[in-house]
């Protein structure tokens, strides 16, 4: 009986197990570099197949014959810390261990000179060029990340005098070589100064699934199985996860297996919408392992702006602080700086406003009109009352501080709407505000659409009352909807009490669009 593949959401990929993309026309580059005998890195954010690349162009070199390829991993090599001994003594055993054994015993050499002795001698004993294929190289800090660059240094500076050395090496993490610095001891300030690993030719970024990528990965499972994926579904898997490998498959895994969609049962975009609705909600470990750097002061000061949509303070740490957070997958830079992807984008909400939504009352049943469509002007009543009695204790008590009033209002929505409707939200360094799309399935297949929009009266600045209509006509106009809501959080020390300020006004949009204003 022919095996069946699946889609891939636990480690490296397996052409003969799972559906997989080649990865070699993702990262072509990477085999030139080779080619040409050049020291190089290759970074990208955790779950985007670097792994799996490692493992294809390890296949490919030896098919070829043209070289020796070794790949390890430094992972086991995570504890040591500053142990540099004891690092190399791990990254020893890799070698010894790895797929191509290297001849005889290793020579005698100081204590953060083994390594480099090592493959000195196994490149001296090469008929062919020796590669160096090293993974997970960023799971070594200190003392231990030093001496493993500086052997790696000092190996291919001695090349043209003759010394053997492995004539390609490849080191494989989450960051750039730019962050080795900071991860080895370095002042993260003085990012100037000489890198342990400056024989770098090239930090190449392996990216994100392209939308042909994503037709081609799915039409894999179409090809085995007969089930298709439908235009809207391919394009919905798109914008969820805007090409992020790891979601890519987790949808499509969710919607064939958990979900169990039946193969003579096209896949369409409810499904996809479902299957995103399962994957956030369950926060599967890749999503735990990104949310726990939320409270890095390096990620805290690229994300809070964003989510309180505030100009970035680009001072002589912002380039390297977004790097890192980009390169950990949680930031990409659009227009402007934003949230990867939407999946993203409400994992950190969601995580962020956790304590504010166990704290909600009620469910969304009392809520509902008698035709089934949501009363959402009732639900910001109802939300005003809870703003003014939690309201000052839960913004003193928020991590993002600056984004506490749409975190806020954002977990008690979504503590209400949850498992009945879908919130969609979009926010973005610089834009000022925070945009709500609800849908709301009511009736036989009807479903009611609501805009809003949250801007923040900080001090210093003019009411954004006249903003926020502009923005929100243009948010509707997007969205074909002829009326909604302006929330105004107003944080000026001045402002009245908070008793005297929460109140309801009507007014219109420029295009002239009824709009519900909520000043609180």
């Amino acid at each position: 009986m022919t095996k069946v593949r699946y889609f891939n959401t636990t480690g490296p990929c397996d052409p003969r197990l799972h559906y997989v993309l080649p990865s070699q026309p993702r990262l072509p580059e990477a085999r030139q570099l080779i080619d040409m005998d050049r020291f190089f890195v290759v970074h990208a954010p955790r779950q985007s197949g670097k792994t799996t690349m490692l493992h294809s162009l390890e296949h490919e070199l030896t098919k070829d014959g043209a070289a020796v390829t070794v790949m390890i991993s430094c992972e086991e090599a995570s504890v040591t810390g500053d142990d540099y001994e004891a690092a190399e003594l791990i990254l020893l055993d890799e070698l010894r261990w790895s797929n191509n054994s290297p001849p005889g015993p290793w020579p005698e050499a100081a204590p953060g000179k083994r390594l480099g002795a090592a493959l000195q001698a196994w490149a001296a004993q090469c008929e062919l060029p020796l590669v160096l294929l090293i993974d997970e190289i960023d799971a070594l800090s200190g003392e231990s990340l030093k001496a493993v660059l500086r052997q790696l240094r000092t190996g291919h500076n001695n090349r043209p005098r003759g010394a053997p050395f492995p004539n390609s090496v490849v080191l494989c993490g989450l960051r750039d070589v730019r962050e080795y610095k900071i991860a080895s001891g370095g002042d993260p300030n003085r990012l100037g100064a000489i890198s342990p690993f400056n024989i770098s030719v090239r930090s190449l970024c392996l990216g994100n699934f392209t939308p042909e990528d994503v037709r081609e990965l799915y039409g894999q499972h179409t090809a085995e199985t007969g089930q298709e994926f439908t235009k809207e579904a391919l394009a919905a898997a798109f914008d969820f996860t805007r090409g992020q490998p790891w979601l890519v498959n987790a949808l499509a895994w969710e919607i064939t297996f958990w979900m169990k969609v039946p193969p003579e049962e096209p896949i369409t975009a409810g499904h996809m919408e479902q299957a995103k609705e399962r994957l956030i909600r369950d926060r599967a470990t890749h999503l735990d392992s990104l949310v726990a750097k939320l409270h890095e002061p390096r990620v805290k000061r690229v994300l809070e702006p964003v989510l309180a949509g505030t100009t970035v303070n680009v001072d002589e740490t912002f380039t390297d602080d977004f790097s890192y957070v980009r390169d950990l997958g949680l930031a990409a830079m659009g227009s402007s700086v934003e949230i990867a992807n939407p999946i993203y984008r409400e994992v950190i909400l969601r995580v962020l406003g956790a304590g504010v939504e166990a704290n909600v009352q009620g469910n969304s049943r009392s809520f509902v009109l008698p035709d089934g469509r949501l009363d959402l002007l009732k639900l910001l009543r109802e939300f005003t009352a809870f703003w003014k009695q939690h309201g000052e204790t839960m913004v003193r008590g928020t991590a993002y501080h600056e984004a506490a009033c749409q975190i806020i209002l954002m977990a008690y929505l979504h503590r209400i709407v949850n498992g009945g409707g879908f919130l969609d939200r979009e926010y973005a360094a610089g834009t000022g505000r925070l945009d709500v799309y609800l849908r709301w399935p009511y009736g036989e297949g009807q479903v009611q659409r609501e805009a809003m929009e949250l801007k923040v009266w900080r001090p210093g600045q003019r009411d954004p009352v006249d903003e926020g209509l502009a923005q929100l006509d243009c948010y509707l106009d997007r969205l074909d909807l002829d009326a909604g809501y302006l929330v105004i959080f107003d944080r000026r020390p001045e402002a009245s009490p908070m008793e005297e300020r929460i109140h309801f006004d009507q007014d219109q949009t420029p295009a002239g669009r009824q709009v519900t204003v909520l000043r609180a």
